[in-house]
């Protein structure tokens, strides 16, 4: 069966760091795309990244500038959201999603879902 579980959302201060992780079940995330969204309150879901072993380069949200990194540890079949100058427009549910096998970001139909971990950025 597969399975997302997201962690390592919490309370942040403006400014600061949180690390996000995608651990996954039933399948090798080597062989499927994984990607990041949030949707805040009275906005539309928004892609923040998406990494697959089958594409040239790992992509992210427009907003992101530079202030985020995707890694994936195989061994752990788990996928890390680094999220560095956190600020409150980064407020929140942070999902992990997956596609495959042989998944792309590109035209994903992101088939498979965790249940979401609340990030909140104070100032």
């Amino acid at each position: 069966e597969v399975q997302l579980v997201e962690s390592g959302g919490g309370l942040v201060q403006a400014g600061g760091s949180l690390r996000l992780s995608c651990a996954a079940s039933g399948f090798s995330i080597d062989d499927y795309a994984i990607g990041w969204f949030r949707q805040a309150p009275g906005k539309e879901r928004e892609g923040v990244s998406c990494t697959s072993s089958r594409d040239s380069s790992d992509s992210y949200g427009r907003f992101v500038k530079g202030r985020f990194t995707v890694s994936s540890d195989n061994a752990k079949n788990t996928v890390y959201l680094q999220m560095n100058n956190l600020s409150p427009e980064d407020t929140a549910v942070y999902y992990c999603a997956a596609e495959g096998p042989m998944g792309h970001c590109a035209g994903s139909k992101w088939h498979y879902w965790g249940q979401g971990t609340q990030v909140t950025v104070s100032s």
